[in-house]
């Protein structure tokens, strides 16, 4: 199997570009969910594009609509051979099923975004030495005839050590209402929140806005130099109280951010709750509506924390994806620590903003394709180059992964893929790209042989498969093994990585099998 790396756009892309016009289903324009045009422009625009002509044979993955399945269930309609979302670092999704599957509960198919279930696991893909991204496009063939698992690899650069990066002005927006005094909410964010204080570097600031049915400034922004012992004391004095006013909450915080906004440092909100709203507004569009010109013109964005057993999975989300940032879930002491002590002081500042991918796909090896997951970050097809249309942002030390299922023709081979992802500078706003390319001759292991990494990507696709499925009777992805086989093949996966993370996905896998 052949891996290749990035290269400069060129050649097959751009006649597959001018040659394609037509949307992929499902990705046309932002039916309340996808991404659409943001407040200000920085330039580029569309590209119009006559379709190619059809393709002989090519037909639909009959894999059959399902509950809790959206656009991503479909393959690109017969003249379309290309695919374009913005990117997503979330991984709330898998550490919301691993909590409910912890409980005794198979997850709520709704609740189950494929793509963050890939994206929570370390990938092996090389990282650039300045800014942007590596691209790796690499694949495996599935069980199934003529069906193959295709991976687009994003990569930044390694997160700078902790006093080379920019300092950081953080706004923590604090659920406080009832349902956070339940153990492992309010109690775990205090906790962390406490450690965090401790690690974090003298010219950093915090800020803490609490909500329950109203919102509160309990500390504007305050510099970590000679004020540890007062933010230890702001957030020890936290108690939950009655309702969840979230609204309230993020609007409340947006103007803390504001009102302390430092120069030159990475201004971020970062909302705490298990997203429970109860009263005020409860639709993350008209919150984000009242603070949109906080976002626009000073670039604040949202990192969204989800905690909690009940947990109001699509309002956090969809306020993170709106809100230019990524959302994580809290489980347990360890995860919070993660998070709050390692994650976000290490990956405060962003190395991308507004990042696309399209891949495009050759209609003379390909017959056809879908992106797996990635429902709601959809982008038209001619919107790539359009800097105005809204993607998502990213830090140093992510990576972010895209998995497609791909049917190639019997007997075709040569140039399968281009991917390309597409970003702006954080500072100047100027656009930059990058391209790497999948040959046929990439796909000739077996998805279950295959690098490490590419297996662990697939099992976890699988299972999230597997769990938007009632009854895990079908599968949308080709290949599929059941749960039984595919929790033996992620043991062996376990033992294969020696990798914790790898382990606990296994032990997820047999927990489902057994509930299932």
């Amino acid at each position: 199997m052949k891996r290749h790396g990035t290269r400069r756009p060129a050649g097959v892309l751009l006649a597959l570009t001018a040659a394609c016009g037509l949307l992929l289903t499902g990705c046309s324009g932002d039916d309340g969910g996808g991404a659409q045009k943001s407040d200000a422009s920085y330039g580029g625009g569309s590209h119009d594009m006559p379709p190619p002509p059809a393709p002989e044979g090519s037909n639909r993955f009959e894999g059959g609509e399902r509950e809790g399945e959206q656009e991503s269930r479909e393959v690109a309609p017969e003249p379309d051979y290309l695919s374009t979302f913005a990117l997503d670092v979330d991984t709330a999704s898998y550490g919301y099923a691993r909590r409910t599957l912890d409980e005794g509960r198979l997850p709520d198919p709704s609740t189950v975004r494929p793509e963050e279930f890939v994206n929570s696991f370390r990938q092996d893909y090389p990282r650039p030495d300045g800014d942007g991204f590596t691209v790796t496009v690499d694949g495996a063939r599935t069980d199934e005839e003529d069906w193959s698992l295709v991976r687009v690899g994003l990569a930044t650069r390694t997160a700078e050590a902790d006093g080379e990066r920019p300092p950081a002005a953080l706004t923590f927006v604090i659920d406080i209402s009832g349902s956070m005094g339940e153990p492992g909410r309010l109690d775990l964010a205090q906790e962390a929140l406490g450690t965090m204080t401790d690690r974090l570097r003298d010219d950093d600031s915090v800020a803490l806005v609490t909500f329950s049915g109203e919102a509160e400034t309990v500390l504007p922004m305050t510099r970590l130099d000679g004020n540890r012992d007062e933010i230890h004391d702001a957030i020890d004095g936290l108690e939950p109280t009655d309702s969840t006013n979230l609204g309230a909450g993020v609007e409340t915080g947006y103007e803390a951010a504001v009102e302390g906004l430092r120069e030159s440092a990475t201004n971020r909100v970062v909302l705490v709750s298990d997203a429970l709203a109860n009263t005020g507004e409860t639709e993350a569009d008209a919150i984000l509506e009242r603070i949109a010109e906080s976002r626009r013109e000073h670039g604040i964005t949202l990192f969204g924390v989800g905690v909690g057993s009940d947990y109001g999975d699509a309002l956090m989300e969809r306020l993170a994806d709106r809100g230019d940032g990524h959302t994580v879930y809290v489980s347990d002491e360890e995860d919070a620590r993660e998070v709050f002590c390692e994650e976000l002081p290490r990956n405060i500042e962003l190395t991308a903003r507004d990042a696309k991918t399209q891949v495009a796909f050759d209609p003379a090896t390909v017959a056809e394709f879908r992106l797996v997951g990635y429902d709601n970050r959809r982008v038209a097809d001619e919107d790539f180059r359009d800097d105005r249309v809204d993607g998502g942002e990213v830090g140093p030390g992510h990576t972010v992964t895209a998995l497609y299922a791909v049917r190639t023709r019997p007997g075709a081979g040569g140039h399968l893929a281009t991917a390309t992802v597409r970003w702006l500078d954080p500072d100047s706003r100027t656009p930059h790209e990058e391209t790497g390319d999948l040959e046929t001759d990439g796909l000739e292991e077996s998805v279950w042989r295959a690098r490490p990494r590419l297996t662990v990507t697939a099992t976890a696709a699988y299972f999230a498969d597997a769990l938007r499925s009632p009854g895990h009777r079908d599968s949308a992805l080709p290949g599929a093994p059941g749960l039984g086989e595919l929790s033996e093949r992620a043991g062996s996966l376990a033992a294969r990585t020696e990798d914790a993370d790898v382990r606990e996905l296994a032990e997820a896998i047999r927990t489902a099998n057994r509930l299932d």
